[in-house]
């Protein structure tokens, strides 16, 4: 494989799908005596971890303005936003 005029390589799938190197994966390169190998960088996060992070910053910036019993009446299809249904009212035909 070649670098490009912009410094970049291409990972074989094989190698990403081995080693979990998804879109987004932090990497690092090693001057190992003259040879370079890439890895994820030590003591990294996992991808599950980046994600828990950015759900919760994302959670702080949000301004929510439903109550917690006001969504699970839409997940139960107890309320449609136009008042509170009895169970079966504003079912499609």
């Amino acid at each position: 494989m070649r670098v490009t005029s912009k410094g970049q390589v291409t990972i074989p799938k094989a190698l990403r799908d081995e080693y979990g190197l998804l879109p987004g994966t932090e990497v690092e390169f090693c001057d190992d005596g003259g040879a370079v190998y890439i890895r994820k960088p030590l003591g990294g996060h996992t991808r599950g971890e980046e994600l828990v992070k950015h759900l919760r910053e994302a959670g702080r910036r949000a301004k929510f303005t439903m109550t917690t019993e006001e969504i699970m009446r839409l997940t139960r299809g107890e309320d449609w936003g136009t008042g509170r249904l009895e169970e079966g009212e504003g079912d499609p035909p």
